[in-house]
């Protein structure tokens, strides 16, 4: 009873037949010596059949193998889900995204040769069950049936170091949660952990964080927070992203307008379309691992892998690109991506926002300190307060420069990739600019809707003869409808935080750096610096 429960939550067709068999903890030899450990969902039947390999860190149990063991198995699909190296009882150490590519490798050579696969293996599964697709798919000699890309991108460090900037919220929510989730009652709600590892983002030095949050190092926190610098090339064995237009094997990719990865995915898809490899994605008003999303994710994924290990091709008749447009509520099928729009600039102008071009004007001035960074609200988290927010209480600081449009005539429709130009001057060279859309509703409620960042540092971007920077800022990409009545709004600030680590204004690396000092910023919007926006207008 409970299994057909999950099926139709999940969207899934009634499974017929007995149900399928588990067989738990068997171990995988890597060519180290290192044993993992997986279990196989088997679908009733001597004969070989394909398997569908899922790699995870999160363990085999609970909603994990019911939702990407035993659904899968019920709809056809013989699954082995393994536990990654160092987690959950597989052998050695637990270093993320270093391990995947040999182990993902050696796992698939193994499957290969057992008497239950016939040869052929799929991947599926989201966020780092995705990395681990991505680390084994463009390396095989036999390619993989299909792979199932959901929340996740072919390389993690833009979304590590977004602009240049140790993304704080995220790294350290995650490692509080690798750091703990093998302890006792750890999948159960914990208010108390949660506060405790909130208050640990701003713990200075950041690499101090995760003593702050559960009591001991993680490993992770340690790396991403000490090879946070401009030209570090700790993580290139875990970037993918030069692979991407050779993969041949079929994808499926879900994401979300409010996903930390984004931008990167959307990025592999434009490269495997203009490869001519066919991929197809569905993008949801989602934030990341949000419970909304599952039905999408788990059908897809399924139908997907029906369709390529099973021959049931009628689950491939779908648009390549199918998106849902916010504040319209409605479903959007696109042959590409992005599909065609209009790049129309708005000009940032002293309090405004504007079409028409911009105006003489001084340059508007804040202080960014970082004893007092500013926060920010809402956005693409992996957790606490995410998607849309009413901005309000940030709006409200004396950091923060607003530039708000006229009321719409019209309904307008942004869909693709959004940027920004801003000239800016700071006190001594550092800075961080961060850019936001906002939609301001008609009784004056501003609500997120993209946005960017990227660090200045002296000299990089170069300035001009005065000092002044032009700061090209990239947005991540949207489809939203601004309805008639509304406005446009444009926020400036020097930081977002806890989500992007505070500029100390020192240069000093964010793995040691506790003191800091502030920053004048002076944002210009004239004729001869014209600050702007660019929107990808849709249907004129």
């Amino acid at each position: 009873m409970l299994d057909r429960l999950l099926d139709r939550f999940l969207g899934l067709p009634p499974a017929d037949g007995p149900a399928p068999s588990v067989t738990k903890a068997i171990t995988v030899p890597m060519s180290d010596g290192v044993r993992l450990l997986a279990d196989r969902y088997a679908i009733p039947g001597d004969e070989p059949r394909p398997v569908v390999l899922i790699r995870t860190p999160y363990g085999r149990n609970g909603l994990m193998g019911k939702v990407f063991g035993a659904a899968f198995a019920r709809q056809g699909l013989q699954t082995v889900l393994q536990s990654t190296r160092g987690t959950f009882g597989s052998g050695g150490e637990f270093r993320p995204f270093h391990h995947e590519k040999q182990d993902g490798l050696d796992t698939v050579a193994w499957l290969r040769a057992q008497p239950w696969c016939d040869g052929r293996v799929a991947m599926a599964g989201a966020s780092y069950l995705g990395h681990t697709q991505w680390s084994v798919a463009p390396y095989l000699d036999e390619p993989l049936e299909a792979v199932c890309l959901a929340v996740t991108a072919s390389e993690f460090v833009s979304a590590f170091y977004p602009g240049g900037i140790l993304a704080v919220d995220d790294m350290v929510s995650w490692s509080a949660l690798i750091g703990r989730q093998e302890g006792r009652f750890a999948g159960l709600p914990n208010p108390w952990q949660t506060k405790k590892t909130r208050a640990a983002m701003a713990h200075l030095p950041v690499s101090g964080a995760d003593v702050a949050a559960i009591g001991r190092q993680v490993r992770f926190l340690q790396d991403v927070s000490a090879h946070a610098e401009p030209g570090d090339d700790f993580w290139a064995p875990s970037d993918h992203s030069a692979r991407v237009a050779g993969l041949t094997t079929p994808v499926s990719m879900v994401t979300g307008w409010y996903d930390l990865f984004i931008a990167a995915q959307l990025r592999d898809f434009k490269e495997l379309a203009a490869a001519g490899r066919e991929p197809r994605i569905t993008i949801g008003p989602w934030a990341h691992g949000e419970p909304a999303s599952l039905r999408t994710l788990v059908s897809d994924q399924i139908g997907f892998l029906s369709a390529h290990l099973s021959g049931d091709a009628a689950q491939l008749r779908q648009a390549p690109v199918r998106l849902y447009l916010q504040g319209a509520g409605r479903w959007l099928d696109f042959g590409s991506w992005p599909p065609r729009s209009e790049p129309t600039p708005y000009f940032l102008r002293p309090g405004g926002l504007s079409a028409a071009g911009p105006v003489e004007s001084k340059p508007g001035t804040f202080t960014f300190d970082p004893a007092d960074p500013t926060p920010t609200v809402g956005g693409p988290l992996l957790s606490g307060v995410r998607k849309q927010r009413d901005n309000k209480l940030v709006e409200q600081r004396w950091d923060v420069l607003l530039f708000t449009g006229d009321a719409l005539e019209n309904d307008l429709d942004v869909i693709g990739e959004v940027s920004a130009l801003v000239h800016v001057r700071t006190g001594h060279g550092h800075g961080d600019v961060f850019v936001r859309l906002c939609d301001v509703d008609r009784r004056g409620v501003s609500r997120n809707v993209t946005d960017g960042i990227l660090r200045l540092r002296p000299g990089i971007p170069e300035s001009d003869e005065d000092g002044v920077v032009a700061a090209g800022v990239r947005l991540d990409p949207t489809a939203y409808r601004f309805r008639r009545g509304h406005r446009l709004r444009v926020q400036v600030a020097g930081g977002a935080f806890p989500r992007f680590a505070r500029n100390h204004g020192t240069g000093e690396p964010a793995f040691t750096a506790v003191d800091g000092k502030p920053t004048r910023f002076e944002i210009f919007h004239g004729p001869a610096r014209p600050s702007r926006i660019t929107l990808p207008v849709f249907g004129g």
